[in-house]
């Protein structure tokens, strides 16, 4: 029974020894590494099965390299990760160039062996300008100290403009006074006239 057991797990072992390098070789034993460019200074590549252009699903192990055209300046190596912006075949690094022109090698070692380079420009971008906001010109209000200064000038030239003048009053009652006194000696001086004219005749009258 022993042997039995022994000998189907030697069996199933072997056929999985044949099987795994089959299932693994289904898509070809190269990849092919499309440089697409760059977005927002991350380099963009498609990494794809060489004989059926099927994406590759598991691990990507590849370097990215970049040279300046002028070759004064390097960056890298950095690694291709998983573009969530891109399709299944997408893939990105974390990393960013600076603004120029540069020539962007990508190594892919496993799952298979495959190589990619493009020229990449990357722009410069300027920041956004920033609008300044005017605020219209108003008038400057008057300190409150002003205010409450010029307050009760104002008020007292409301008053005196409102009330009455006691000097004018008491020249207007002056005058009518006058007036009427002198009014009131006229008649009385009128009748005293009168009275002296009645009595003088009433003497001529009598000696007569």
């Amino acid at each position: 029974m022993r042997i039995r057991i022994v000998f189907s797990a030697a069996l199933a072992t072997l056929g999985l020894m044949f099987l795994l390098p089959a299932a693994a070789h289904a898509h070809g034993d190269t990849v092919k590494v499309v440089v697409t460019g760059q977005r927002d200074g991350h380099v963009t590549a498609d990494v794809t099965w060489e004989n059926d252009g099927d994406a590759v699903d598991e691990a990507v192990a590849a370097t990215v390299n970049a040279v300046s055209v002028d070759g004064t300046r390097t960056m890298g190596p950095w690694r291709l990760v998983r573009d969530p912006a891109a399709a299944p075949a997408g893939w990105t690094t974390a990393e960013t160039l600076p603004p120029g022109s540069w020539k962007v090698g990508v190594d892919v070692g496993f799952p298979a062996l495959g190589h990619g380079e493009l020229e990449v420009a990357v722009p410069v971008v300027d920041p956004a300008p920033v609008a300044s906001v005017t605020s219209p010109v108003t008038p400057s209000a008057a300190p409150p100290s002003a205010q409450a200064s010029a307050s009760p000038a104002s008020a007292s030239a409301a008053s005196s403009a409102q009330a009455p003048d006691p000097a004018a009053d008491t020249q207007g009652y002056a005058v009518w006074w006058t007036t009427a006194g002198v009014a009131v000696t006229a008649v009385a001086g009128a009748a005293v006239g009168l009275l002296l004219r009645r009595r003088r005749r009433v003497r001529l009258d009598r000696l007569g």
